[in-house]
């Protein structure tokens, strides 16, 4: 016997899902949360450096120039002065070339008219064949200041390595208590291979170490220390470059830290490098050739 087809109930309906609920952190709370956060991250860092802003606000926030007005230049002032109380046991000088113009060295005491300045490198050669249109100057006149001085070189990858080191010998007369010579590389060469970069180095400092009878120092970049001078040139001690806002503890193996490249000192126009020296003043008179 065939059965009869059951009719369903029009007013019967399947019943739906239920709609998938959203995540707790999403759309207007995600916002807020991420908002509290970096509000909470400014505070820290407001409270991180409130010894340079309150510097900053109290004695420079009036004096700023028109040419000063750039965050990043507030942003430099307060880093600068912040670092600077950290190490007040270790020794601040700075560093100078014909890029500073004429310098009236009278003036030239304090970094941030705080800061006393004990130390200082000028640029005397750069290449085969060029002197520092202003070497001459700065060096007799910050002997006059009684700094203790030193003179780097500008090193060109692309040139000869022997003819780069004869132009600083011809140039620079090292006596008592002045630095070791410094050989400043920050480029990569262009026709080159990296290892014969490194031989060329390595000559330019043999010749150096030579003549002046003192071992050079290495003035770089954090990076170009990491990836290609580190290991191969260990037994050289290191000046290093890093302006990172963030980094505040000058390593065990920098032997000078130049941490700013933004600094004001009162004789000099523009900015200035500022370098921390990893030791006393005891220490770098130590390093001095006698």
């Amino acid at each position: 016997m065939r059965k009869r087809p059951v009719k369903r109930n029009a007013g019967m309906r399947k019943p739906t899902r239920s709609a998938k609920k959203s995540p707790f952190w999403s759309g207007a709370r995600l916002q807020l949360l991420l908002g509290c956060l970096f509000v909470a991250f400014l505070f820290g860092v407001i409270y991180h450096y409130r010894d340079g802003l309150a510097y900053y606000l109290g004695f420079k926030s009036h004096k700023i120039s028109k040419t000063e007005t750039e965050e990043s230049k507030k942003i430099s002032d307060v880093r600068n002065y912040q670092l600077m109380s950290k190490y007040e046991d270790k020794v601040i000088g700075f560093d100078v070339s014909q890029y500073q113009g004429e310098i009236d060295w009278n003036k030239v005491q304090y970094v941030e008219n705080t800061f006393l300045l004990q130390f200082v490198f000028i640029r005397a050669t750069a290449g085969k064949d060029v002197t520092d249109a202003c070497f001459k100057y700065n060096w007799e006149q910050a002997k006059k200041k009684k700094l203790i001085r030193g003179a780097y070189h500008y090193y060109r990858p692309n040139e000869n390595s022997i003819e780069q080191a004869n132009n600083f010998i011809k140039t620079v007369q090292l006596g008592s208590g002045d630095l070791p010579p410094v050989l400043d590389i920050e480029k990569l060469p262009k026709n080159q291979s990296i290892d014969s970069l490194k031989k060329g180095l390595r000559r330019f400092l043999d010749r150096i170490d030579k003549h002046y009878k003192v071992r050079p120092i290495i003035y770089t970049g954090e990076n170009y220390y990491d990836d290609f001078l580190k290991q191969e040139f260990s037994d050289y001690t290191f000046w290093i470059a890093n302006y990172n806002f963030f980094v505040e503890d000058i390593k065990d193996d920098w032997l000078f830290w130049q941490f700013t490249e933004s600094a004001s000192v009162e004789g000099i126009p523009g900015n200035v490098d500022i370098n921390i020296f990893n030791g006393s003043p005891r220490q770098l008179h130590y390093l001095t050739i006698n």
